[in-house]
């Protein structure tokens, strides 16, 4: 029940238990088509370049960076918790001029300070985080788009934390490259990374193609900034997903059976009653920590459905708080990092753990944990305050 990765849906690991077929199998180019479709419907997108990016999430994001980014192109990173400095150290390792605006860690920008960012700076690309873990807030992302556009600048996003859960639309946002990882709200394990690109965004992108020597043919052209890394060079890797099927890696079967398992079963419940299902359990666990008489961390009116971030209490001690929970009841949370590491803990709902029985169960640990260390909470307020927001919920749907 931290911020992932969480349990993986029993479904999903049936699925990765199939047996390996070859790389160029019909089969598997079947399935390859099938996880492209499936995930167009995930990300809410058009978009041809939808695939997989063999490795973790962070593998999708760097695959983005250095392939969109040539070594001098300028760009722009919103930084408002932990992940988008990983997104500047990326794009600054891809040999990028970065240009950064940071807030508070819990706070989240103004479309006026990102729009007056890029004014002055005039990147070739604007990377944003989403939704960031590390704090449990979402930046907003609506008008950015048209802001991109208007400038004419690449818009990326990272919706590790929160795709599947959380409100997202590829399309109607005006995205140009989306990436994305299992392990939170889509139910699944770390190891693949869904990834969707516009058609601007692959123009860019193949622009610098250079197909690598012991597969390309006389009339394959080697560019002067071609993409500074042979694993993560996405205009390979579409020709390898495309109908060219060019031999590049060799795909990691059982991750794309567990991927488009995922995207499956997310479709087959609905995209939009997914993020509805986070919202409720979401709800109900702030309702059930507030209920105890516990702090919250952030903006709330920013707060991703699927993770809450709760102040530890003076005088309690988080590790021990998490070491008993995980000890005693087989509960796992999360601490945080950088300047909230040790201050807050983080407590997941997401994916096949957006339950009601997971949510309450936390919820009765957590207030016996925390009266054994001598906490002050209110008995009973955990999951109190926890059936009274899945009640105001349900009088919401019939309303």
């Amino acid at each position: 029940m931290g911020p992932g990765p969480i349990n993986a849906d029993p479904r999903v690991l049936r699925a990765m238990s199939a047996q390996l077929v070859g790389q160029y199998d019909p089969a598997m180019t079947g399935y390859m088509n099938e996880t492209m479709e499936l995930y167009r419907q995930v990300f809410k997108t058009r978009n041809q370049q939808t695939l997989l990016v063999d490795g973790t999430s962070r593998a999708g994001i760097e695959a983005a960076i250095v392939s969109l980014v040539s070594p001098g192109d300028r760009v722009l990173v919103p930084i408002f918790g932990r992940f988008g400095h990983l997104l500047r150290e990326i794009a600054e390792r891809a040999g990028a001029e970065v240009h950064v605006i940071e807030k508070e860690w819990g706070q989240v920008f103004t479309e006026a300070e990102i729009a007056s960012a890029l004014e002055s700076v005039k990147p070739k690309v604007l990377a944003v985080v989403h939704g960031d873990t590390s704090t449990t807030v979402a930046q907003p992302l609506e008008g950015l788009g048209e802001l991109c556009a208007k400038h004419g600048v690449l818009f990326y996003t990272d919706v590790t934390a929160s795709l599947g859960g959380n409100p997202f639309d590829t399309d109607a946002l005006g995205l140009d490259a989306v990436t994305a990882g299992l392990q939170k709200c889509l139910g699944g394990p770390s190891g693949s990374a869904p990834a969707t690109f516009s058609p601007r965004a692959v123009e860019v992108i193949e622009s610098r193609k250079s197909i690598e020597a012991g597969i390309a043919s006389s009339a394959d052209e080697i560019h002067a900034t071609r993409i500074r890394s042979n694993y993560l060079d996405l205009a390979m890797i579409f020709d390898y997903w495309g109908e060219k099927r060019l031999n590049h890696h060799t795909e990691a079967t059982s991750m794309l059976y567990g991927a488009r398992e995922c995207a499956r079963l997310l479709v087959e419940e609905g995209v939009d009653a997914a993020v509805e299902r986070h919202r409720v359990h979401g709800a109900a666990m702030l309702a059930g920590v507030q209920g105890l008489g516990l702090a919250t961390f952030g903006d709330l009116s920013h707060k991703m459905n699927n993770v809450v971030a709760v102040v530890i209490p003076n005088g309690v001690n988080g590790d021990a708080v998490r070491g008993e929970l995980l000890e005693d009841f087989g509960i796992e949370i999360g601490t945080s990092f950088g300047p909230l590491h040790g201050k807050v803990w983080r407590i997941g709902t997401m994916g096949y753990n957006a339950r009601k029985d997971t949510v309450l169960t936390t919820l009765a640990a957590l207030e016996t944990v925390l009266r054994r260390q001598g906490a002050a909470v209110v008995a009973g307020g955990g999951v109190d305050g926890a059936y009274e927001s899945y009640a105001a919920s349900v009088e919401g749907s019939a309303a």
